[in-house]
């Protein structure tokens, strides 16, 4: 049967059907239809047909009558499901009446198609119907996940005898009794509809909830895991790999800036579908509307296209949450995703969550590594420290227990012999007795010193000084050492004259360290060579020696406080590891560079 539907006039009501023959009648069980005579069918068809002139409606193929009332319409729709045309007359009259939206069915089939196109808001259902009766009509309805929580108001005649308990379980909530009072209806209708409103506030409220319960989770999850490490790299890979798995990102990128804020470069990355980017950096000043945001701690969504992907006209979504805690701005947490692909506000919410957390790890992070670093120098401070204390307990005690020894042997020679000036013996033990005095006093002269600098207290004194009268006087001193020590010392001084302002006590005692150590370390037969250069800007005083040479590595410690050449015997020629450590530091009061 194909039904034609329309809005009809408040003061009469009809639904009219047509059947697939050209003969047009009412389909319904009418009370004595074989009593009515024809000119009755007549009389009915005629009101009918002088109050379809004034619906506003018609929608064809679906069986709703949408009433159109000059009252202020609810937003409630209702579904009256009745193969008899009088009862869906009537109640559509006065639902419509009270500001419903009524939508009407003959039979199951066609309320069937209405609930599932419309989805109305509560179901007036008779029991019993041809083909389809109301409880088989509510079985499928009640069977389909799009109208099962449709609330469904059987209706019966008094004369019907209907099983109430079986429609209940079929999920029936209420059924109304034929005829009713409008009043009795209304209650029933408007009390299942605030009961239908409660229970999708409820479930909207508890799906909420369960987001945030889940959105909590996974915050939570992602941020323990971004917790179980102190370092930065593990870390923000950590964020990355987490949130492009979390949110199906095509990729996800750490962005951090340098310490001026003048440049971002890609630190971190994971990348699914979409080039490595990890290592490529932007000028902020080239991107100012962009940075200005990310700046002042903004998150920014844009769809831009990635200049390094090929080809260059591949465009992303992409989401930057600014990386940042109560000391700074780090960086920014970027999400890319195709153009198609908007972030929405809870997966926003979400990279900010992470964002914040990573900046409070990284910082963690950064002070436990500066921790680190200062426990390994506090740790080899200690070590040099206690190296030193060896060292110099040694080279306090050694000649002092020359000196004694001198002075126990002197003694007995001036008691035993005769002239005991004139004896070798003597003029040796007078020597040792000298050599001694001086090495003590020059370990206590560098003690001072180095304490005298670290004070700061040095005062300089500069005047003009000519390095190539200075140096070959104070070679003078070293030419018999390297001499008895089978080594040769060659000047190589610059042809013009280099007059420098300093103070020349500094410099003489940095020379004669230079000269002190290459004459030390330099084996026999080996050259040592004493060198100045001069250009435009610079005046260079080199000491050069062969035959033994220091490891890269250990190149750059030799001038540490109390640091020595390890694998040498740090006894074996008398030092204090203090020289090169007071020649950097006195060159540092000159103004000067030590290489």
């Amino acid at each position: 049967m194909k039904v034609d539907t329309f809005s009809a006039d408040p003061n009469y009501s009809m639904l009219l059907f047509q059947s697939t023959a050209t003969t047009t009648k009412f389909m319904g069980n009418v009370p004595d239809s074989d009593s009515r005579d024809q000119s009755k069918e007549n009389t009915d068809l005629e009101k009918i047909s002088s109050g379809v002139d004034e619906f506003v409606t018609k929608e064809k193929n679906d069986g709703i009558t949408v009433g159109k009332n000059k009252q202020k319409k609810k937003s409630e729709v209702i579904l009256i499901v009745d193969d008899t045309p009088d009862n869906l007359l009537v109640l559509f009259s006065y639902l419509e009446e009270q500001g419903f939206k009524v939508l009407l069915a003959e039979d199951g089939e066609t309320a069937l198609q209405i609930a599932q196109s419309k989805i109305p808001d509560l179901i007036l259902l008779d029991v019993l119907m041809p083909n389809i009766d109301g409880c088989e009509t509510c079985r499928r309805l009640k069977a389909k996940p799009i109208t099962q929580e449709i609330p469904v108001i059987f209706l019966t005649a008094l004369s019907e005898t209907v099983n109430k308990v079986q429609e209940f379980k079929l999920g029936g909530v209420d059924y109304i009794t034929k005829p009713s009072e409008q009043e009795e209806v209304s209650a029933r209708i408007q009390t299942h509809l605030n009961l239908r409103k409660m229970s999708r506030t409820l479930a909207t409220q508890n799906k909420d909830l369960q987001r945030t319960l889940d959105f909590e989770a996974l915050v939570s999850n992602i941020n323990h895991k971004i917790r179980d490490s102190l370092e930065e790299k593990q870390i923000l890979e950590t964020a990355t790999l987490e949130l492009a798995r979390v949110l199906d990102l095509s990729s996800c990128q750490v962005e951090l800036y340098d310490f001026e804020q003048i440049k971002a470069m890609i630190a971190y990355e994971h990348t699914v579908t979409l080039p490595d980017c990890k290592g490529i950096s932007r000028i902020i000043k080239d991107f100012p509307e962009l940075y200005q945001q990310l700046l002042q701690k903004t998150p920014v969504q844009l769809v831009e296209k990635i200049p390094q992907f090929n080809p260059q006209d591949i465009q992303v979504t992409r989401l930057a949450c600014p990386i940042f805690d109560s000391c700074g701005i780090i960086g920014n947490l970027w999400g890319l995703r195709p153009p198609t692909e908007v972030f929405n506000s809870w997966e926003i919410r979400l990279m900010e969550q992470v964002a914040s957390q990573c900046a409070i790890a990284i910082r963690q992070a950064r002070l436990y590594q500066a921790a680190s670093v200062q426990v390994e120098e506090l740790a080899k401070l200690n070590q040099l420290k206690d190296d030193f204390l060896k060292t110099i307990s040694h080279e306090l005690k050694s000649p002092m227990t020359s000196i004694q020894l001198a002075a126990e042997t002197m003694e007995t020679l001036l008691a035993n012999e005769n002239h005991p000036r004139q004896s070798n013996t003597f003029k040796r033990v007078l020597k040792i007795f000298h050599e001694s005095c001086d090495r003590q006093k020059q370990l206590v002269d560098d003690l001072l010193t180095l304490c005298y600098i670290d004070a700061k207290a040095k005062t300089v004194r500069p005047e003009l000084t000519n390095l190539n009268l200075l140096i070959p006087e104070l070679s003078q001193l070293y030419l018999k050492i390297t001499q008895n020590q089978q080594q040769e010392l060659i000047l190589d001084l610059a042809e013009e004259e280099l007059q420098i302002s300093v103070d020349p006590m500094i410099l003489e005692r940095i020379i004669r360290e230079f000269l002190h150590n290459a004459c030390k370390y330099t084996p026999a037969s080996e050259v040592i060579t004493i060198q100045t250069k001069a250009n435009e800007s610079d005046i260079s005083f080199c000491v050069i020696n062969t035959g033994v040479e220091i490891a890269l590595k250990e190149q750059e410690l030799i001038f540490d406080q109390f640091y020595r050449i390890p694998n040498n015997d740090p006894w074996k020629y008398g030092g204090t590891g203090l020289g090169l450590t007071l020649v950097k530091k006195l060159a540092e009061i000159l103004g000067r560079v030590i290489n």
